[in-house]
């Protein structure tokens, strides 16, 4: 079975050779799926896409032509697939509907300890020789704040476990209570949680047409002032002119993200003295009060060696019994 991986970053090769007990035949690409390399796909009866890679009608039909059986994506989302046009040209598709929670956790904490502590901004006037300690620097014990948490699956209940263990009061919202979360946090409505919370963490799952860009003005204006938001789900929960606002405001005393809704634009590229997204670009020029990083969350040994065996067994499933507990 020739399977064709793309987004393989060097440091993944090693992994993605030594996972491969199924003995595929692989070709690893560095870049993502693109125009100019498409055509690689040739001779390949698999595919192994990841975020950003597009499979939409134009691709896909050239995968068809090109003899493709099977579509893989080493992600739990999938809306970089046109699954309509997929299923209509019958590729047997599956996805990586979870991999280590520890990894996006992990994350949303460093965010927020850096954020509290004003880690990244001391950091870098030390860089430049400022050894002065000023007002800003000044910052409370995370173990004396509330954190909200927004969406209580796996990676939400790791988060809360996580800054339960830092010493922080840990409230929740999440439209279905886990029982297991209870021991950790303490479930309140969406209002309260913007009301008590010092630092906000995001969690929840992106619904096209129920929850797009709620982060929005109504529900910074609900924020406790000063208050650090932290997204490391999915860009299109932000309106980011609306964040600009709050943090311009000071309703907003901090925000990270990992995510944009169309980062496909600038992520995994270099950017450096090109044009982009004016309203990105407004963002990120409001550091030290906004941390963003390039959808780095699952960017754990961990967390692909998850999405990597995933994948593979996939498609391992798929080859002897036609059908996938994966599929999309």
């Amino acid at each position: 079975m020739k399977l064709i991986c793309y987004g393989v970053r060097k440091v993944e090769r090693a992994y993605f050779e030594k996972l491969n007990k199924f003995g595929y035949d692989l070709t690893l690409v560095e870049e993502l799926l693109n125009d100019s390399n498409i055509d690689m796909i040739q001779g390949h009866e698999a595919v192994m896409l990841r975020a950003n890679c597009p499979a939409n009608r134009v691709n896909l039909e050239k995968m068809k032509s090109f003899g493709v059986k099977y579509l893989l994506t080493r992600t739990v989302g999938y809306n970089h697939i046109d699954l309509d046009v997929a299923n209509e040209m019958g590729f047997k598709m599956a996805r990586v509907p979870r991999y280590s929670p520890n990894a996006i956790a992990e994350l949303a904490v460093t965010f927020a300890m850096n954020l509290v502590r004003k880690g990244a901004y001391m950091v870098d006037r030390t860089r430049n020789r400022n050894f002065i300690i000023d007002e800003y620097m000044f910052s409370p014990e995370i173990r004396n704040l509330t954190v909200g948490v927004i969406g209580t699956g796996k990676i939400g209940f790791t988060s809360a476990k996580l800054f339960r263990g830092l010493g922080a009061k840990v409230i929740a919202y999440d439209l279905y209570l886990n029982e297991h979360s209870k021991e950790y946090v303490e479930y309140v409505t969406l209002e309260e949680l913007n009301k008590k919370a010092d630092i906000i963490t995001i969690h929840c799952p992106y619904c096209k047409g129920e929850n797009d860009k709620m982060i929005d003005d109504k529900f910074i204006a609900n924020l406790k002032k000063g208050a650090i938001i932290i997204n490391t789900a999915r860009g299109e929960l932000q309106d980011v002119e609306a964040v600009i606002r709050g943090i311009e405001s000071g309703k907003i005393g901090g925000y990270a993200t990992d995510v944009f809704s169309n980062e496909k634009e600038f992520f995994f590229k270099d950017m450096s003295g090109k044009e982009m997204d004016p309203t990105v670009e407004k963002l990120i020029s409001l550091y030290p009060r906004v941390l963003v990083t390039p959808h780095i969350g699952s960017y754990t040994d961990e967390a692909l060696t998850n999405m990597i065996e995933t994948s593979y067994k996939n498609l391992d499933e798929f080859l002897k019994t036609g059908d996938c507990s994966n599929k999309l």
